[in-house]
């Protein structure tokens, strides 16, 4: 069977207060929702990401370890860690069209003059907002 090239690059963002290892996490998660990753596709190896972010190793660990508890991932070795299933959700095909509408969005959103912060502002209240009618 033929390795495959790992697909995604990792980053940190120290402002967010999310533990390193969760932002990892949350950026395979994110990828395999958006069909960025599918089933079969072969991540970093834990010597790239701690070469490249400068983190220990331990962390990136903890990350893949935490996938492959959920079932998402499984190492093989001395070949490197694989996605093993996709997530729930809608297909990537229904998330494009959501997205153009989103760009549509944010476009409009800057032309009237918001700057990021309140772009963010806007968008949290509102997803906050709607989550509360959908759970309802």
């Amino acid at each position: 069977m033929e390795t495959k090239k790992p697909v995604i690059e990792f980053h940190l963002d120290g402002q967010t207060g999310v533990a390193p290892y969760l932002q990892i996490v949350h950026q395979v998660k994110q990828a395999l929702r958006l069909g960025l990753l599918q089933p079969g596709d072969q991540l970093p190896t834990m010597r790239e990401i701690v070469g490249k972010l400068a983190i220990n190793p331990n962390t990136v660990f903890k990350a893949y370890r935490t996938l492959e508890m959920e079932g998402l991932v499984g190492s093989r070795p001395g070949k490197g860690t694989f996605i093993l299933r996709a997530m729930k959700g809608p297909a990537p095909s229904d998330l494009k069209v959501l997205r153009q509408g989103l760009l549509q969005w944010l476009k409009e959103a800057y032309e009237a003059g918001l700057d990021a912060e309140s772009i963010l502002a806007l968008f949290n209240s509102t997803f906050h907002e709607i989550r509360k009618e959908v759970r309802a």
